[in-house]
């Protein structure tokens, strides 16, 4: 039986464009910017241990960001078929994709806790053979696995929200994960307020509890806030027909963000054979520029039901506004990544407690590389908008091209030099690429909206 809120036009199909865009992405976007400062102090308070640490720590992430690729992935394949139905008032499927997401999460839960058994070791000996690096990195890696149900439940939860228009809920959610877990990084790492001192292990503690929390809030406000959809653990086994529309946008996706992975892996075997603080500069970045790129992405989840809810309404003028707005902010927030990273990236190096030798690598680092940051905004909005409108092979092809076809090979023949400031060149190289096939494949999907 069809709710009440579910037989009035959903406010992405009314709002005024700007009005909506900014409603649905603030405040995940704000959730998001916490959510990078809880990674920046996370590996801030690990930089305290020791640089190994902090190495062990950007060896790890690689895994990490292929499970929240999984996670992500799969909410973005749920969030674009829930958030289509809605438009096209197909109400029941709306209900019954919600519910099948809970079984999806507990699938992708089950798999990492065996990654985390048998694969984390393996994967960490694959990039250094410093057996203390090794150590810390297992440990680290097999608590995030093991205990990755806590993320994959948020993940799905949060998107569930996203996808019906109460992104509001979703600030409190990651907010509220992330401050725990800012607190419990000390407590757990050196061991204050009489808790033991458990180091690397601690940090991974302090990050998965924070999930969890963040997760049963997300269950609480979906139970009861999110009215156009109902739990019912009869009816979580997906359909033929759910798992292809959600793995047909969900594949691509997961396959675009792993990529980012397999990128990580061999740029860290490549700078190995400097050194490893030139490891722990990588790691680094990644954390810093997280702070920058995590906005655009929040601002991604509030448009990816924008664009999909009105491609299934059929409002082609919408869909445009939305995506030209999408792509304005983007630039202008990589932009002022970019003036940062340019202006202070000694300040910013400190902060993770860097040595001389860090600094020296580090600086001309990140400066390197944040030249990307002019073109990345406009090419992670292009990368959401296909997945939206339902073609995410071309956003798995963009992320292919710039970090396979080019990134990679052009690091790799740039290390050949022995100089390892070139490396980092291969980024900006790689974001042209990827920019000129944005510009492509935009152009061909906008032919798509023409509906008469």
């Amino acid at each position: 039986m069809e709710t009440v809120a579910a037989t009035k036009e959903n406010k992405m199909g009314t709002m005024p464009v700007h009005k909506l865009l900014l409603d649905m992405s603030l405040p995940m976007m704000i959730a998001m910017l916490v959510q990078a400062l809880y990674n920046i102090i996370d590996s801030i308070f690990v930089a305290q241990i020791s640089e190994n640490a902090l190495s062990a720590v950007s060896l790890a992430f690689p895994m990490q960001n292929f499970m929240i690729a999984v996670a992500t992935g799969t909410g973005v394949g749920v969030n674009a078929l829930l958030s289509k139905c809605l438009g096209a008032k197909r109400f029941n499927i709306a209900n019954k994709t919600a519910n099948s997401s809970l079984f999806l999460t507990l699938m992708n839960w089950i798999i990492f806790v065996l990654v985390g058994l048998f694969i984390a070791k393996p994967f960490l000996r694959g990039q250094t053979d410093v057996a203390e690096i090794v150590t810390l990195g297992t440990t680290y890696l097999r608590i995030c696995c093991i205990a990755s149900l806590g993320i994959f439940a948020e993940i799905c939860l949060e998107r569930l929200l996203q996808a019906t228009g109460r992104t509001i809920f979703t600030l409190g959610t990651q907010a509220t994960g992330a401050i725990i877990n800012i607190i419990l990084d000390p407590i757990l790492i050196f061991g204050w307020f009489g808790m033991p001192a458990m180091g690397i292990a601690g940090a991974a503690l302090a990050t998965v509890i924070g999930q969890f929390v963040a997760a049963a809030l997300a269950l609480y406000c979906n139970v009861h806030k999110n009215h156009e959809i109902k739990f019912n653990f009869k009816n979580i086994i997906p359909t033929k027909f759910i798992l292809y529309q959600v793995y047909k946008v969900a594949i691509p996706s997961i396959l675009m963000v792993s990529i980012g992975s397999v990128m990580m892996f061999f740029i860290n075997r490549i700078l190995a054979v400097f050194t490893t603080t030139a490891i722990a500069v990588f790691g680094v970045y990644f954390k810093l520029q997280s702070f920058i790129f995590m906005p655009i992405f929040g601002m991604n989840n509030g448009m990816v039901p924008i664009v999909a809810y009105n491609y299934g309404a059929r409002k082609r003028e919408r869909i445009i506004h939305t995506v030209k707005l999408a792509i304005k902010y983007a630039i202008g927030m990589m932009l002022i990544g970019f003036l940062i990273f340019q202006i202070i990236p000694d300040k910013l190096l400190l902060l993770f407690n860097a040595s001389p030798d860090m600094i020296a690598i580090g600086v001309p680092a990140l400066r390197l590389i944040s030249i990307c940051f002019l073109l990345a905004g406009f090419n992670i909005i292009c990368s959401s908008v296909f997945q939206a409108l339902g073609n995410g092979v071309y956003s798995l092809i963009v992320s292919a091209v710039r970090q396979l076809v080019l990134l990679v090979p052009v690091a790799f023949l740039l290390s050949k030099t022995g100089i390892l400031n070139r490396i980092w060149l291969a980024f900006p190289i790689a974001e042209v690429g990827a920019a000129i096939l944005c510009i492509f494949f935009l152009r061909k999907m906008m032919r798509l909206l023409d509906f008469e």
